[in-house]
């Protein structure tokens, strides 16, 4: 193409790096500003990436009043997601926005309506969408081979793993392990299952690791949750039963099961000792349980290999591809509004101590 994607970059902190090493192997777009609100940071990032023509801004706003954008990626803290978002489709961009998509059912909606009314798009940042297992496992409980699923467990976690920076800080990652890596579990229970609509949330929050001085260096600062659990009723009558811890006295919350009428599948990471536990990259092995000739059989599903996978390139190129074909958008806020609506709701029930509704 003659005329590349002109791309901006709002909030410069560390995940900003995966994108613009993504956009680099991308020839049909140019890195022309940057922007961030602490003074020099979006300089000194695009310098250090190799964009010194690029220009530099301290806020959004003037980055995209300064420069005529086709679309942006949305790096900044949680709680900082929907504003800018919002302000870039207004400004005629679309937006690659990074997980998770907002904090609050009000900025998810939000956002959808800025979508419509300004007929740009948003796509939110969950690359294990991208990931050939993870694909083949929505493929086999999408043909219906499990029959009615009604049940499922999301599991995974981490026995050490609490990150630092900004991610311990109520007032810019709004909550810690829910957000962080909580919400891909989310997303791949959901999106395995098609999406159904969440109607009620009973969620308990723990921080006993975080605030420990024995277990984390940082502990007087650290002001969000090490650990979630939630039992969510959605729509069909199915359960999801939700986990996701930083730091816990065990391996992990256990696997991801999805059980049907007809069949069950497990689906297990690779172990990861101290840190893993995501849902964030690979799978380690799928298990169908099943019966046949009426006895209770276990089939292991090959899976594919996935060293040679760069899954952030993927969800990067899937998005410049989107913008170049005007829609739609690869992860679309359609969806990602359920997920958005149930972190919400795991917020609220653990403040409150009791089961809330969530209404959409």
């Amino acid at each position: 193409m003659d005329k590349k994607l002109r791309i901006g970059i709002i909030g410069t902190g560390g995940i900003a790096g995966a994108h613009i090493n993504a956009y680099k192997q991308i020839p049909e777009v140019e890195i022309v500003a940057g922007a961030d609100i602490i003074p020099g940071k979006a300089r000194a990032y695009l310098d250090r990436n190799g964009f010194p023509e690029a220009k530099d801004f301290e806020s959004a706003d003037a980055m995209l009043s300064a420069c005529e954008l086709d679309a942006v990626s949305v790096c900044t803290y949680n709680t900082q997601h929907a504003v800018p978002t919002i302000k870039a489709l207004e400004a005629g961009c679309s937006v690659l926005l990074e997980k998770p998509m907002c904090l609050s059912v009000e900025e998810a909606l939000a956002i959808r309506e800025a979508e419509q009314k300004t007929g740009r798009f948003v796509t939110v940042g969950f690359q294990p969408r991208y990931d050939a297992n993870s694909r083949k496992v929505k493929d086999i409980v999408q043909s219906g081979a499990l029959g009615k699923v009604y049940y499922v467990q999301t599991g995974g976690g981490r026995r050490r793993g609490i990150p630092g920076g900004t991610f311990i800080d109520k007032d810019k990652a709004g909550v810690g392990a829910l957000a962080d890596i909580g919400c891909y579990a989310l997303d791949f229970a959901l999106n395995t299952i098609g999406y159904p609509k969440p109607l009620t949330v009973s969620a308990v929050a723990y921080d006993y690791f975080g605030k420990n001085p024995k277990y984390y260096g940082d502990s007087e600062r650290f002001s969000v949750d090490d650990f979630s659990a939630a039992l969510i009723r959605l729509e069909g009558g199915i359960t999801l039963d939700f986990r996701m811890s930083w730091a816990m006295h065990m391996d992990t919350t256990g696997d991801f099961l999805f059980l049907g009428t007809d069949a069950g599948l497990k689906v297990r990471q690779p172990h990861y000792e101290l840190w893993g536990g995501a849902w964030d990259g690979p799978i380690g092995s799928v298990t169908l349980y099943h019966d046949i000739f009426g006895r209770p059989t276990a089939t292991p599903v090959p899976i594919d290999g996935q060293e040679k996978t760069n899954l952030f390139y993927q969800k990067v190129r899937s998005f410049v591809d989107a913008v170049l074909n005007n829609g739609p958008a690869p992860i679309p806020t359609s969806q990602i509004i359920y997920n958005s609506a149930i972190i919400d709701g795991i917020i609220r029930s653990s403040r409150s101590g009791h089961e809330v509704e969530i209404k959409l």
